[in-house]
């Protein structure tokens, strides 16, 4: 864990890890994720995309001019009860606190219990209504997550063509009367980058178990996305700039 504490200082970054921190730090300015003595939850799941996420933040908030306090907070589906082991290490080597817990939300998706809803909602919402508990349990003023400019666009179309309306994803949003503050800082960021940073930091990612792992909505909905995209090598790149914009342009601060 020397190499993970070493590697996130700032003067040793590659170019993909020097993107993501930029890229998260000007987003967070622009609409005003973070505010002194800021507690901070981070939804991390052990997927790339939160464990960046994770990487970023601890490097963050050695930058940003006033007090900020994180905490991992992974909630195992229960699929697999030791996946998420080397969160353990690598929380100890950037020095974050962590909850860790395993619960049995996955099974229970896929059984009698959930006779409404697909199993991914189902598990999701369980597992996003404890995030808010563990939040409100140890004083959490935000609650970070891992969400990308590739889910972004996924959300948006998922939305426009599942949901009716356009809408895409808030990279800042309240809760619970202003108690809860949900922030995505890499909201911008697209997923090829984040994946070289990952390489970059040697983060732990591990697989996700469900059975459900690339046959759900959201992961319908990228593929649209990558259809649209084919003709094209900037349509990609065109499509995330241009809701990345249009997403800011709701999201920032006043002036």
């Amino acid at each position: 864990m020397t190499r993970s504490s070493h590697s996130l200082r700032t003067r040793d970054l590659g170019y993909a890890q020097r993107v993501c921190v930029a890229k998260a730090g000007k987003l967070m300015m622009q609409t005003g994720q973070l505010s002194p003595r800021a507690r901070v939850g981070l939804a991390v799941s052990g997927g790339v995309d939160s464990l960046v996420m994770l990487a970023v933040m601890a490097i963050r908030r050695r930058i940003v001019p006033f007090p900020v306090e994180l905490m991992l907070l992974h909630v195992n589906p229960g699929f697999d009860p030791h996946n998420h082991l080397p969160l353990v290490d690598l929380c100890a080597g950037l020095g974050v606190a962590a909850h860790i817990e395993v619960t049995d939300f996955g099974p229970r998706a896929f059984s009698e219990e959930n006779q409404k809803n697909s199993a991914c909602f189902y598990c999701s919402w369980l597992r996003r209504k404890r995030l808010f508990d563990l939040c409100a349990r140890y004083g959490l003023t935000h609650l970070a997550f891992g969400h990308n400019a590739d889910d972004l666009s996924a959300t948006f179309f998922l939305n426009l063509f599942q949901n009716g309306r356009v809408d895409g994803l808030s990279s800042r949003e309240s809760f619970f009367q202003g108690r809860l503050t949900v922030i995505r800082p890499l909201l911008l960021i697209d997923k090829p980058t984040i994946i070289r940073a990952a390489k970059a930091w040697e983060l732990p990612v591990f697989a996700n178990p469900c059975p459900m792992a690339g046959k759900s909505m959201r992961h319908e909905a990228e593929t649209w996305v990558r259809t649209i995209c084919d003709g094209g090598k900037k349509r990609n790149v065109n499509l995330q700039h241009a809701l990345g914009r249009w997403q800011l342009d709701r999201d920032a601060l006043p002036g």
